[in-house]
């Protein structure tokens, strides 16, 4: 492409922006600036976007400074409108440069001109652009044009995203064949362009589900015509093994999984004839995404792609994908209508999920190296595979009752049983499996506890957890120690069932953990264990050994942050109750740590309420409460 003497100085430009020296990139960005506000700027980029000769650095910031170029001069009455407006023949130029070049070989340059195109969309689309979604589905439907179908389905997904419900539905009959010609060719498209043809499937039923409220027949009329195609189309993709290390596939999979979702939460009585055609192929991508999973993120022998994105962005991860599997899961047995096609394999979908829920090895690294991480990624609130495990065994317990708390104990009886012999045969991840059983059922615990039909009376079901926490008790807290810190959140979670002589050695195991150097986890699953214990402890228990539990928590206070801190403070106050007669003893020595906790996040609100909360326990005298306000005092004038 022939670069004239402006286009060499906008190039000269934007290197100079890039430069690490400030002064050069200042001035550089100055330059741009008072170009910005000449005719012609935006086409000027348009060239440098799209010609293939330059760097991909420039070219890419060439497409992000015109998306901030249209932003700021497309529209008048727009709130980021700035002078001067770009003229008609002008935004004609441009459009037309944007759709020439979407068939780029770089997948990071047509994701850049897709988002340009998407912001001309915004105003222009459809009144003064009614041939861009006309010239999108030529591109698409030319095989011979991989780039061009490639950039076309970004352009796609981009303007669904943005797609209303009087759209949607003149676009569906059109569109929808092109897309299906798209997924249903694996021999002219790789799994990353059909992957992104369902985004925009995803999009458009979503839309359609969100009006099935109010126009029901004519959303019915929509989708009735495409479900089969569709279904089918997804029964192929499911019905083979999940790949290892392939992220495509896992992303194919999962946008697979979110159309159906769709389907199934807008559209039930329509999809409940097709559902059940579905399962088997499900059912292979559940079993075998669990074997992959195992490899990849439990063991850590294969790459499982944690925390990376693609060109556009999306996550792709084999974490993201078993989540998306597990919500489709949760969706069908929370169907009154549609549960029955799972309901003949509650059991061993109860028994395969439970060894997802297995500790990975990136979490073994995260939380050894961050306990306040470990602390945060147990709260309910959390995004995981593990979490979204637990959830699904929810929706089995409140679908099918009993059935599912039985399915439940028959899981944890096995797997446990399964960890013993990986144990015995000298497996060094053993304790994984243990780990997630224990995890299972303390997060479960309220509806095992509360269960009145369970096969095994509750007698029964407290030898069983009680069978399962001393079990390794032998072991040492550095050997195991999230292994360790589960069987305490166990023992807090099932203390109303376990035997009073069991619950007096963890209550005493737990205070010499808070006591010795151990790895941190070790110590949250003692925290939490005496928060559980101490109300309910005979005074005679603890006593005994309360000033040592004081003085243990008061120099864990010291070391503690953000998450940990809270925690502690917690089982501080849970400490000072129980021991009351023996608080006031140490009141001197706990009230300035507590004070200087306080001064130190006199800023954060649900902090102070914790401190405040101890310091209400400990009766704190009117000499202190007037330090603590000067403090806040001076320290509110500081900031």
């Amino acid at each position: 492409m022939v670069v004239d003497q402006d286009q060499q100085w906008l190039l000269g430009c934007l290197s100079a922006s890039l430069d690490p020296n400030q002064n050069v990139r200042s001035f550089a960005e100055t330059s741009l600036n008072q170009a910005s506000l000449q005719p012609g700027f935006g086409s000027a980029l348009c060239r440098v976007a799209a010609n293939k000769d330059l760097s991909l650095g420039l070219r890419q910031l060439a497409a992000v400074l015109l998306k901030q170029f249209i932003k700021k001069h497309w529209r008048e009455n727009e709130e980021a409108f700035e002078y001067p407006l770009v003229s008609s023949e002008e935004k004609a130029l441009i459009r037309g440069q944007l759709l020439g070049s979407l068939d780029d070989s770089h997948r990071k340059i047509c994701t850049a001109i897709s988002m340009d195109i998407s912001s001309i969309a915004t105003y222009d689309w459809p009144e003064e652009w009614p041939e861009l979604v006309p010239f999108l589905l030529k591109l698409i439907s030319d095989p011979s044009n991989t780039n061009g179908v490639h950039g076309a389905l970004r352009c796609l997904a981009l303007l669904s995203g943005e797609l209303d419900d009087k759209e949607v539905p003149t676009l569906v009959p059109v569109l929808f064949p092109c897309l299906h010609a798209v997924v249903s060719s694996p021999q002219s498209y790789d799994k990353y362009i059909r992957g992104k043809a369902l985004t925009i499937v995803y999009s458009c039923i979503y839309v359609l589900g969100a009006m099935s409220g109010v126009y029901k027949t004519e959303t019915t009329t929509l989708v009735t015509p495409v479900l089969k195609v569709w279904m089918n189309q997804f029964s192929l993709i499911l019905e083979h093994p999940v790949q290892r290390e392939d992220p495509d596939d896992w992303s194919l999979r999962m946008e697979v999984l979110k159309c159906l979702n769709q389907f199934v939460q807008n559209f039930p009585s329509l999809i409940e004839s097709e559902l059940m055609a579905i399962m088997r192929p499900l059912w292979h991508t559940f079993e075998s995404s669990l074997q992959v999973y195992l490899r990849s993120s439990i063991d850590g022998a294969e790459d499982s792609y944690d925390g990376r994105y693609d060109s556009d962005g999306e996550e792709k991860s084999l974490d993201t994908f078993v989540i998306q599997l597990f919500e489709f899961l949760s969706t069908i047995v929370s169907s009154r209508r549609l549960s029955k096609t799972i309901a003949g394999n509650v059991r061993e979908l109860v028994y395969q999920t439970v060894a997802f829920l297995q500790i990975t090895e990136q979490q073994v690294h995260t939380w050894s190296m961050d306990v306040n991480q470990f602390v945060a990624d147990e709260d309910e609130g959390s995004y995981s595979c593990r979490i979204s495990g637990i959830l699904l065994l929810e929706e089995v317990i409140n679908t099918f009752g009993s059935e599912g708390i039985n399915a439940v104990v028959d899981a944890a009886g096995k797997r446990f049983q399964e960890s013993q012999r990986e144990n015995s045969a000298s497996s060094l991840s053993w304790w994984r499996l243990r780990e997630a059983v224990l995890f299972t059922l303390a997060s479960l615990s309220d509806q095992l506890v509360e269960a009145e039909d369970l096969r095994i009376d509750p007698a029964n079901l407290a030898k069983f957890i009680e069978q399962l926490i001393m079990e390794d008790t032998g072991i040492g807290y550095h050997e195991c120690p999230f292994l360790y810190a589960r069987i305490f959140t166990a023992v807090a979670k099932f203390s109303s069932v376990i035997n009073a002589g069991i619950l007096e050695h963890f209550l005493n195991a737990a205070v010499r953990a808070i006591t010795m150097d151990v790895p941190p986890p070790v110590k949250v699953g003692a925290c939490r264990a005496l928060l559980q214990l101490l109300p309910d402890m005979n005074s005679s228990v603890i006593l005994p050994q309360i000033m040592n539990l004081f003085s243990s928590l008061t120099d864990l206070l010291r070391q503690a942050t953000d998450e940990t801190l809270v925690l502690v403070l917690e089982t501080l106050q849970q400490a000072i109750k129980a021991g009351h007669e023996a608080s006031a003893s140490i009141e001197s020595i706990i009230s300035p740590v507590i004070l200087n906790v306080w001064v130190a996040h006199i800023s954060d609100p649900f902090m102070s309420i914790d401190v405040i909360d101890v310091l209400e326990v400990i009766k704190v005298n009117v000499v202190i409460i007037h330090f603590v306000v000067r403090n806040a005092i001076c320290l509110v004038c500081l900031c």
